[in-house]
Formats: structure tokens, sequence, C-alpha cells
């Protein structure tokens, strides 16, 4: 019987020696790469926290002292450890989350998965634990470098400082990535600690020095490490950043060496005030393949080999979202000297790797800093360049502030390009990029762009950077490319008519890849006698005068999104022809306002009804139902359903 296989909870690691809980350690990181090769997740993340995640069950009592991850891709091991060993439904439906989900464990506490908050979160419920008699209780947070890169983390920190009489732990973990190597000023000051030779040559021989010596020797070892950690932060000027905190500072460590961290941490334990941890760790740790991937060592990996990490089911030929806009943005770059790229530490991820590549000094990577890469665009526009910010549309709501006031009032031309736009899938409710298009066309003067095929992506750029005196968003989904759709007519502002039939009973406006679905939903009405016409407005805010013509001229308008009705497009075409005197009824179909759990985005789009089958059923039971004929007057007003 393998000792992973007897855990069922934090406590039975209480009776493992610390030989013992290295074979743990072991079948732990088998387990994940067995398992995560088949499932697809967070790979090399979980594999750098392993002895660390054992040392925190060992030392703290999860879940009276709740644990806090940031972010929550790193908790494998965490679930593993808390009863949770069943991965061969991992971040499907049914199975276990990608993230830290509390519907799944009283162990788990913060499931948002979004960098930089853990801090907050730790403050604030320490707080909370002294002003409600629960003192005794610890709050511990794992918070990795790059979210240090995010300013939250250190408003935070300044905050914590302010009250010490509270048991609260703070690790960081210092891999020197986040999906890629950690960037700025902080990154740079912390990899001279993790690489300066006096902690490393000190540590290796003091380490080789008394395990010759043998037990008696260790023993005294023990008790003066401490103090040599000590003299080594005072030395590398960590506990000089964090003393003017008035934090306590335990560290560098060898966040991979078990009797180290099961000391420090117990220090920790036992300050009664908050304290810093910082473990120096690797990421992708004992798995060759990750080690070996530059990349960002296996941080996220679909279905894999576990032996040799090679993708399995062969490589796609479709064409991803994301490389057809990195060739376009590189295309529009080499014709234009004045746009520039910025990201929020996803430079490989958004497209943007090819781009810096060809032009490294006109590319931004900020760190997990999406607030500060909208002001600083603004800025870059005010200084007469173009910059395109590119990030996954569900961290754009982290930055809306900055993109009302400090683009938008500014008349400055910067464009968004959001990736992940809509339902993306496993990765759960805090990853769906569906509140952007409802969130974002609030902003006044703002332009919205939703592509529907390559095609239409790469004009849609192009277009976008010729904005100078607004904000234009350009946004996408996961995933390959669909089949581009021929265009029967372009309008004269730009609105795409995809289909067309005698009768105008339905117009069907399908909101960039959901004019897929239109054009099936439009077939299906087709068969049944009913007229459709299909429109892809490629620019969806504003609504364009001649969608209200449209409009005007038939019985029912259906919207097609993949971002939440309550507030979506269909909810401003609606208001639009209301305002313009246009009385024809609308249908706004898009997702639930609801935070959705992880599933595959067909699943998710079926449960929405957002499928051509359901939607053209109800659409043939609005019109069927009616005692109108099909072919009646354009003014006439169907019921909704």
């Amino acid at each position: 019987m393998s000792l992973l296989s007897s855990i069922h909870g934090p406590r039975d690691l209480d009776s493992l020696s610390t030989e013992q809980l290295s074979q743990l350690a072991s079948e732990v990181r088998e387990f994940l790469v067995e398992n995560v090769a088949r499932t697809g997740g967070h790979l090399g993340p979980n594999l750098g926290v392993v002895e660390l995640t054992i040392a925190l069950h060992r030392v703290f009592d999860s879940p009276q002292d709740p644990f806090i991850f940031d972010t929550g891709h790193q908790s494998y091991v965490h679930k593993l450890l808390t009863g949770r060993q069943d991965f061969s439904g991992l971040r499907s439906r049914g199975g276990l989350a990608g993230y830290p989900q509390r519907s799944e464990s009283p162990h788990d506490v913060v499931e948002s998965s979004h960098a930089s908050s853990s801090l907050s979160w730790a403050d604030g419920v320490s707080r909370a634990f002294v002003r409600t008699g629960r003192k005794d209780r610890h709050v511990v947070t794992v918070v990795g470098d790059g979210s240090l890169t995010g300013g939250m983390t250190w408003e935070a920190l300044n905050n914590i400082s302010d009250d010490n009489d509270r048991n609260l732990v703070i690790v960081v973990n210092d891999n020197g990535r986040s999906y890629a190597p950690t960037i700025g000023g902080m990154a740079r000051y912390l990899n001279r600690v993790r690489t300066a030779d006096t902690y490393r040559n000190l540590r290796r021989g003091s380490d080789s020095l008394f395990h010759t010596l043998g037990p008696a020797a260790r023993a005294v070892y023990r008790g003066v490490r401490g103090g040599t950690h000590g003299f080594l932060s005072r030395f590398t000027n960590n506990e000089a950043l964090y003393s003017n905190l008035d934090i306590k500072y335990l560290g560098p460590i060898d966040g991979h060496d078990l009797p180290v961290l099961l000391e420090t941490l117990e220090l920790a334990k036992s300050y009664g005030a908050p304290v810093i941890v910082h473990a120096i760790t690797e990421k992708g740790r004992g798995y060759q393949p990750a080690l070996d991937d530059d990349a960002d060592q296996f941080h996220a990996v679909g279905k894999i080999d576990p032996i040799t990490g090679r993708t399995v089911g062969g490589a796609s030929t479709s064409q991803a979202w994301t490389d057809v806009f990195a060739d376009e943005l590189l295309a529009v770059g080499t014709e234009r000297h004045d746009v520039i790229a910025m990201t929020a530490a996803m430079l490989r991820p958004t497209g943007l790797l090819p781009f810096a590549e060809r032009f490294p000094d006109r590319v931004y990577d900020v760190g997990i800093a999406e607030q500060h890469a909208v002001a600083s665009a603004a800025g870059l526009a005010f200084g007469g360049l173009h910059p395109v910010v590119a990030m996954y549309a569900t961290f754009m709501n982290r930055a809306f502030d900055q993109v009302l006031m400090d683009v938008a009032l500014h008349r400055a031309g910067v464009t968004f390009v959001l990736d992940r736009a809509g339902v993306t899938g496993p990765d759960g409710p805090s990853h769906h990029g569906i509140w952007d298009l409802a969130m974002l066309q609030l902003v006044p003067h703002i332009r919205i762009a939703v592509p529907r095929d390559a095609e239409r992506l790469r004009e849609e750029l192009r277009e976008a950077v010729t904005v100078n005196d607004a904000p234009t968003v350009v946004r996408f989904p996961k995933g390959t490319v669909s089949n581009d759709i021929p265009t029967i007519e372009r309008l004269h502002d730009g609105v795409d008519v995809l289909a067309r039939s005698d009768a105008q009973d339905v117009l069907i406006v399908g909101i960039g890849p959901m004019a897929h679905t239109a054009m099936d939903v439009a077939a299906r009405l087709r068969a049944q006698g009913i007229g459709a016409t299909v429109v892809d407005p490629r620019w969806v805010i504003p609504v364009q005068a001649s969608l209200i013509e449209l409009a005007a001229n038939h019985r029912l308008v259906i919207t097609i999104e993949d971002g939440i009705r309550v507030g979506g497009i269909g909810t401003r075409v609606r208001q639009v022809l209301r305002e313009a005197g246009v009385d024809t009824a609308v249908d706004e179909l898009g997702v639930p306002d609801e935070f959705i759990d992880h599933a595959t985005r067909e699943q998710i789009l079926d449960d929405a009804g957002l499928t051509p089958a359901k939607i053209a059923q109800d659409v043939i039971a609005q019109v069927l139902g009616t005692r109108i004929p099909v072919a009646r007057a354009a003014s006439a007003e169907l019921p909704l359903t």
C-alpha cells in the first residue's frame, strides 16, 4: 500500500517520519505526472510545491488554520492531502476543479484564482479571528513570486504591517516564474537572492559538513540554522526590505528540503505576529520534460505522454485564434512603427512572443498588474504611440476603472485584445471571459469588435489600430478558429449580411463566433418555411444604423452571444431599437448571469440553450404559435417567451 493512498486528511501526516514524508513527496510527484498527463491541467506549478504543501499541512491544522492559495493553480497537492485523490475527472464536469472550490472541501477557502489577492484575504480573515475571539487560529497564505508584481500584494502588506497582534504566515513560493520568467524590479531582486553565491555556497557547505559529522552535529546545526538564515537574510537585504514594513522575515530557505521547511514553519507558527517565509522552489521539480521546457516549464498542459511529455493525439491542423492575432499584429507592427504591445505577465499565452522577438524594444510586460498596464497605455497613447494591450478577457475585469477613467475619459487611442473571451470551459468560474461585453459597453465612445473568423480578426484588428481618439476592443474565444463564413453583402457601415431569405421573418444577429450558430439556426428555420436573415455586425458597439434598418423590416430579432445575457449586446440592440422607434421584438440569447462551474464549452452552451437546435425550436414555437401569418407586416410585434 502506498503512503499516498493512506492519506485521507492532513492529520494522517502526523505519524510519518521525515523519511516517510520524503517518500510521500515522491509518490505525489508520480501521481501528478501520471494523472495530469491523462486529463491536462497545471502540472509544473504543482510539481514545484510538493514538499512545501506537505510541510504546511504537517505544521498547521487546516481547515482550523485556513489555507489561502495565490493563485489556486498550485493547489493540486493540497487537494491530494485533504482527501481528494480521484483525479480522473480533473477540470471536467463532475470532477475536481482545477482551482480551490468550496463545494469540494472545507479546506478550500478562496476560489477566485486571480493573482495578488491572497494577502488581502489573509489580512481580513486574520483580523476577523482576533476580533471574534479566535486569536489562536493561524491564517496561512501561499503567494507565488509572480504575484508580487501585482499592486494589491503591496497594498495588503502595507496594511498587514499596521497590526501585528495576529497569527498570519505568508509563504512566498519563489520559483522565478509566473507563466514564464517573472519580470520587473522585484523579480530581479529575488533572483539575486536566489542565485547569490554567498547563500548557495554557505548552504551547500554547511549541509555537507554537518551531514558528514553525524547525528550529534546535525542536532547542533538545526539549533543554529535559524540564526544562519537570519544572517543570510540580512546579508542579502531581504530582512531590510521587510523590516521596514514591520513584518518578520525568515529565509531564503530551500523549498524542497523537508526538515528545513518543517523547522522554519514551526518557528513562523510560534512567532505570534505576521511572518514572511521565503521558500525557493523549482517549477516542474522532478519531471525532466517540464524542466527542459524553456517556455513555461509545463505551467499548463493538455493530454501528454507521461514518459516523454509530448502532446498525445497529434498536433491540431487548425489555426488557433491566438496565432491569427499574433501573425497579424506582427504584420501591423512591421508597417507601423508607432504600434507597441503590452501585456500583464502573459507574453506567450496572448500571442505577443513573435512581436517581442521581432521588436524587443516595442513590447512591455508589466507583470501581473493589469491596472497599471491600462493606465500606462493611456500615457503611451498621449506620447504619440498606439498601444495594443493583450490579456485574457477575465482579467480585463480588474482594470475596468482604468479603461473608463484613464483611457476613455482622455480619448486615448488604445486597442485592447481580449483572448479567451466568452465561455472558456475547464478552468471554471473565475476564468470564463463572459463579462467583458456587458461591462465594457458602458464606457463612453468605446468601440468593440467581435470577429467571427480569422479573416474578420485580421480586418478588425487593423481597423482598431486606426482609431486614435477612443479605446477599441477586439475579443475572441479560446481554441481553434472556425471556418470562414463568406459575406453576401457588406452594408454601408460595415455590417456583414451572411444569409438572406425572400420572407423577412427573423433577423438573426450572430455576435462573433456565434455567427456559425446563427447560420445553422437559419437553415433550420428555412426548413420550416420561416425566412431568416443572418448578419454579423463585426463592430457590435456602437450599434450600426444598418442593423436598425434591418430590424425594422423583420418580425423578430434574435441576438446570440457567448457573454452574459444581462446587459449584453442584445440588451443594447433592444435599447437602440426602442430609441429609434422600432418596435420589433427582440430575443436576447446569451449566458445566464451566474458563476458557471468547469465543464466543456459545448456543455455550457447547451445548458444555456445556445445550440442551433434549441434556438431554432424556440423561434419556431414563437413564430408558428402566433395567429399572425408568417409573412406578416414588419410593424407587428411577436410576444416574447
